[in-house]
């Protein structure tokens, strides 16, 4: 039986004086998940996301993570090197193994040495054969493109500090889908993009929750939470008024209380999850 990657039991964060920002959430996420959240802004989206985390430790009642697990979080001004390139920047992710490449090439070398000791070299090199093998590190550089390629990442020698806003969270995004966590925690990972690299970005962490990772991911577009996500927590004054599927979450009912808007839901000709068209 699966177990649940993420907890939270009676969540509450008051800030000075005395402003409610989360109010009492009990959720648990399961691995996979693809989770939309939703609200107006100030309704505490951001805040939920920094204390899991582990950004905001200040809060009441139980967060808590499944043992173990790798936590990757994306915030909405990802911090990046000015002075790198973009390729530089991506292969943060993957310095173990490009490290353990590096020294195992040295290994390779050391053997040349009659007066090598070639019990240790055998002993070190099993070692990063292993750490090659289990991230597939013979096949890095396939592995760069195609993530680079997915995310139509800007040309890899490209400098930091003269991409676009947009340009700059594409490339975060894949120096942390490259780390591999386990929960992917996405605050507005869409903004400043346009439609195209909307939709390439969220098919691609699409692609990596249907590899096991539990998604969380701020949107403010209703569309591109239908469409991607298959769970949605709809946030309203910090509190949770709905965590349910889309089709369960996405009403004219829900979407009049939360956001104050008339809207109409059908279901979509093609693709069958809701569309949400104002009035």
């Amino acid at each position: 039986m699966a177990q649940y990657v993420y907890t939270m039991h009676r969540l509450s964060k008051v800030v000075p004086p005395k402003r409610e920002i989360l109010k009492n959430i009990s959720l648990s996420f399961f691995p996979g998940a693809k989770i939309g959240v939703l609200g107006l802004n100030g309704a505490g989206k951001s805040t939920l996301l920094r204390i899991m985390a582990g950004v905001d430790k200040e809060f009441d009642g139980e967060a808590r993570p499944m043992p173990d697990i790798n936590v990757g979080y994306l915030p909405q001004e990802p911090q990046l090197d000015p002075t790198k390139t973009v390729r530089e920047v991506v292969e943060e992710a993957v310095s173990v193994i490009k490290d353990a490449q590096a020294r195992l090439d040295e290994v390779y070398a050391a053997y040349a040495d009659p007066d090598a000791d070639f019990d240790k070299l055998a002993a070190e090199q099993a070692k990063l054969e292993a750490i090659l093998q289990a991230a597939d590190g013979h096949n890095l550089e396939r592995q760069l493109d195609v993530a680079a390629d997915a995310l139509r990442l800007p040309a890899w020698d490209a400098k930091i500090e003269h991409l676009s806003g947009g340009e700059k969270r594409r490339v975060a995004l894949c120096r942390l889908l490259l780390s591999a966590p386990d929960m992917l925690l996405l605050d507005e990972p869409t903004s400043m993009l346009d439609p195209l690299h909307q939709h390439t970005t969220l098919e691609s962490v699409r692609r990596f929750a249907d590899r096991g990772a539990a998604v969380l991911v701020i949107l403010h577009d209703l569309n591109l939470a239908a469409r991607y996500c298959d769970r949605i927590l709809l946030l309203e004054q910090g509190r949770c008024h709905a965590f349910a599927t889309p089709e369960a979450v996405l009403t004219p009912a829900a979407l009049k209380a939360v956001y104050g808007i008339d809207v109409l839901v059908q279901a979509h000709p093609e693709r069958g999850h809701p569309l949400i068209i104002t009035r």
